[in-house]
């Protein structure tokens, strides 16, 4: 028999904790302990009740949820899931959620009659499942200890893009106890992003005119990034150099997968990488349409090296990290000017878009470099049989997150039992495994 899971549900809407606790309710293997109207009350709440999983509203009155959110790990370290809203600020609040030791996120939903409040309440209770398990199986939640201290916030600044609604979050098939459901689970997700899409107004753009659209935008972000200014010690990015140029000049290729704890894991090895890093790094982050630019954007303020979402088309350049965007495969291409990025969105691959078996498998025919594969903290075995395939190309790293630094240990121990991982380094060791590597 399932023993019960505890849940905290953090809502300043009581029409939004009713509607959370109705969908926690359908599943009996979850009870609600209790609810809190903002953060103040949730620290508290936590405290009292210690509950084995928590979903935590981001914008509440008197503490907001990155601020409960960052004493609740210090306190008493809880998977935490954090309620995303559609907008610029929702995503890029999510990031910094995650960035912070949220275990992931759900989009909020729009109300109990919505179209999609199946589809989200299918969502929450699977990430609440792979949650628990977590928590029972990771040192990350078995002792009550301050987290590594986190580099400083990015301050706020507006941003020009445009919001998709039609981009909804997809699942994220995110712990190798789940894979009997991920396949049904994910296609169920990708039905309702198809279905939503086709409600609105300005629908996604494919690939090819995605990257037309973007690259004078692209351009300008290779410059040269100007120093900003300190504005607090609390919200201020932890480098302020100007970045180099690019180079299009490289012998060595870093490509990166991850999913659940990624966002995290990415800025502890993105920003840890040195401003004269020789070789461009190709990036798949398990994540939905629009929260990979704000993830981009994010990692960019922080680290020496370029950090954009990946456009069609464009020009490979040593110094450079191309994370691909949410709902499209990205591979490396090369044609007379050299390499470039290729999008497409075609099916998806194992229930993900973007797959890093797509990404590895597409760097693998590209002999002349001297390739080096990743595959960190998430769920299931993606990017195992890439991994492979580069490493029967030649590829001369293939490196695995240890285990005790995972989130979800369930990519990486794909890679470490099939025998592709060639090497198996803490989190806190990847990047300089990685320079050393590129350096040789």
């Amino acid at each position: 028999m399932t023993a019960t899971s505890r849940v905290l549900v953090v809502d300043d809407s009581a029409f939004m904790r009713k509607i959370l606790c109705d969908l926690i309710a359908l599943d009996p293997q979850f009870v609600v302990i209790g609810t809190a109207n903002n953060g103040r009350e949730a620290i508290e709440a936590v405290r009292v009740n210690q509950p084995d999983v928590i979903t935590m509203d981001l914008e509440m009155p008197e503490m907001n949820g990155l601020e409960a959110l960052e004493r609740i790990m210090r306190i008493h370290p809880t998977p935490i899931i954090m309620l995303s809203s559609i907008s610029d600020d929702g995503t890029r609040e999510t990031i910094r959620a995650l960035q912070n030791g949220a275990f992931d996120f759900i989009r909020k939903p729009s109300g109990p009659n919505s179209p999609d409040i199946q589809m989200v309440g299918e969502q929450l209770l699977e990430k609440l499942r792979i949650a628990v398990l977590t928590k029972r199986h990771s040192s990350l939640y078995q002792q009550v200890s301050a987290p590594a201290p986190r580099k400083p916030a990015v301050p706020k600044q507006k941003e020009s893009f445009t919001f998709d609604t039609a981009a909804m979050p997809k699942s994220s098939r995110r712990s190798d106890t789940a894979n009997s459901s991920k396949e049904t689970y994910d296609q169920a997700a990708m039905n309702e992003t198809a279905a939503s899409s086709s409600k609105q107004v300005e629908p996604s753009k494919p690939a090819t005119t995605q990257g037309l659209n973007k690259s004078a935008a692209k351009k300008e972000k290779l410059q040269p990034a100007p120093e900003q200014t300190v504005q607090s010690d609390s919200d201020v990015p932890a480098k302020n150099t100007s970045k180099p140029a690019p180079n299009r000049n490289f012998r060595h290729l870093v490509a990166i997968g991850t999913s659940t704890g990624g966002p995290r894991a990415l800025h502890e090895v993105i920003t840890a990488l040195p401003a004269d890093f020789p070789a461009p790094v190709l990036v798949v982050q398990h994540m939905p349409p629009k929260f990979t630019h704000s993830l981009a954007q994010r990692l960019d303020s922080f680290s020496a090296l370029h950090v954009t979402e990946a456009v069609q088309g464009e020009r490979v350049f040593a110094g450079v990290v191309y994370i691909a965007p949410g709902g499209f495969h990205m591979e490396l291409a090369k044609d007379r000017d050299g390499y470039c990025i290729k999008l497409s969105d075609e099916a998806p691959r194992g229930g993900h878009r973007p797959s890093v078996d797509t990404m590895f498998e597409s760097c693998a025919a590209f002999t002349e470099l001297r390739r080096h594969s990743v595959i960190m903290t998430g769920m299931g075995s993606d990017g195992m049989k890439g991994m492979r395939v580069m490493n029967d190309s030649g590829a001369e790293s293939a490196i695995a997150e240890a285990e005790e630094s995972c989130v979800v240990y369930g990519m990486p121990r794909s890679a470490i039992e099939a025998g592709v991982a060639k090497s198996v380094v803490n989190l806190r060791q990847i990047a300089t495994a990685i320079t050393q590597a590129v350096r040789k």
